[in-house]
């Protein structure tokens, strides 16, 4: 039996949740691995909004989102997110499918530049709040860089306090990897 990678495991799971036409938010844009995968899921008439704060992110995701003739399903913002509540349209408040993050720094990119508890907690929390009925929440959570374990401590200490009535959350990680990335799942009942 051979188990899915973390990245494309978290795909497997918000494929089952996101449906043609729905809408979806990228937290960490990055390289925009993710964003495309978002834009391929919501189809012609879905959409997307992703966050990052370096601009090099943005370019990287804009230009594969374009070669794949899915930018115009897809709204980036320069912007962090923990500020995603500010830029989502209103009328998506409790209607998001999925919503995705990629904790640590921009692969080849400055890796002094991270996400860190400040921001990512706020930006899980208005997450949760803007997903809607069925939705779901996933988190992949990198430890081997300067605070990424710190980071990761802290959104598995904040994703075990959620109320388990209002959320099922769970985590995917591989025991014998010690520095291998873990995927947190949250589940919102419903839909």
């Amino acid at each position: 039996m051979s188990l899915p990678a973390t990245l494309p495991f978290a795909h497997q799971l918000v494929k089952g949740v996101l449906p043609p036409g729905g809408w979806a938010v990228d937290a960490t844009v990055g390289n925009g691995h993710d964003t495309l995968f978002l834009a391929r899921s919501v189809g012609a008439g879905g959409k997307v909004h992703g966050f990052d704060i370096q601009r090099e992110a943005l370019e990287r995701a804009e230009a594969r989102l374009r070669d794949n003739g899915v930018a115009h399903r897809v709204t980036l913002h320069h912007q962090g997110h923990h500020r995603m509540k500010e830029y989502l349209p209103p009328e998506w408040k409790g209607k998001v499918s999925a919503v995705m993050f990629n904790l640590g720094y921009l692969p080849k990119g400055d890796p002094t530049v991270i996400t860190r508890p400040a921001t990512t907690l706020p930006a899980l929390s208005q997450a949760l709040e803007w997903l809607s009925p069925g939705g779901i929440l996933t988190a992949v959570l990198y430890t081997r860089h300067p605070g990424g374990a710190e980071e990761a401590d802290r959104v598995l200490r904040y994703i075990h306090e959620l109320d388990p009535r209002a959320y099922r959350a769970v985590q995917y990680r591989f025991l014998n990897r010690r520095h291998a990335p873990s995927l947190i799942a949250v589940f919102k009942p419903g839909g």
